[in-house]
């Protein structure tokens, strides 16, 4: 360790990349031992302590890994098989296949997935009080309503989790074609929005998040990164 006194569930998420919160649902389950004893919630550990998860003791320094991807449209972000799907892990090296994406898109989209083995990292990324701005563009299958436009900039478009929340703007005055910033993450949300208001989404592409951008990589193309 390269603390002499650390809290448990920090020292977990560094050597197994859980998020923080994850590592006290381990503690909480009786599943983590500390000097062969059953650790509890807010438990410190010291340099020398024999830590294990499951019987297993964890040890050693963990590199964090940040990778961007540009999805391909017909993968699927998933670990597992999904029918006839191949996954985004089916086009990355193997040494890439134990990271988790931060956050997801479905099937039909493209454009810019981050993985890690970083939990905190994904935690950040992903929970609604961090606030991570996403850029989408989107094609629709017909000109876009000016009527429609504003139901969507002043959040009067309800779905059944909750109202939406996006702002769009035309792309060189084609109302067909949309870019999309938005805070939120509701499953499928853009393509829901969408279907309310009458209309279809033919292309969804997303470009950033948070602080990290597609820029030139080509579908299918990853790049290892940094994070401050």
């Amino acid at each position: 360790m390269k603390e002499s006194i650390i809290r448990l569930n920090k020292y977990i998420a560094l050597q197994t990349g859980v998020s923080r919160r994850q590592a006290d649902d381990l503690i909480a389950s009786g599943n983590v031992i500390v000097n062969d004893k059953i650790a509890i919630l807010g438990s410190r550990v010291n340099e020398g302590d024999d830590v294990k998860i499951n019987n297993k003791s964890i040890d050693g320094d963990v590199k964090f890994v940040y990778l961007l991807l540009n999805k391909p449209v017909g993968l699927v972000c998933s670990r597992k098989q999904q029918g006839n799907n191949r996954t985004i892990y089916s086009i990355l090296p193997s040494k890439y296949r134990d990271l988790k994406t931060v956050g997801r898109l479905d099937k039909d989209s493209s454009g810019l997935i981050i993985l890690t083995n970083d939990g905190d990292f994904a935690f950040r990324m992903t929970h609604p009080e961090f606030k991570k701005e996403k850029v989408y563009y989107t094609t629709l299958d017909r000109n876009l309503e000016a009527s429609d436009e504003s139901k969507i900039n002043t959040g009067k478009v309800s779905l059944d989790d909750g109202v939406s929340h996006m702002s769009i703007t035309a792309k060189n005055n084609d109302r067909r074609q949309w870019k999309i910033v938005m805070h939120e993450g509701k499953n499928r949300q853009i393509r829901r929005t969408f279907r309310t208001l009458g209309y279809a989404v033919k292309k969804l592409h997303r470009i950033e998040f948070g602080d990290f951008k597609l820029n030139d990589l080509a579908p299918g193309e990853y790049e290892e990164t940094s994070i401050e």
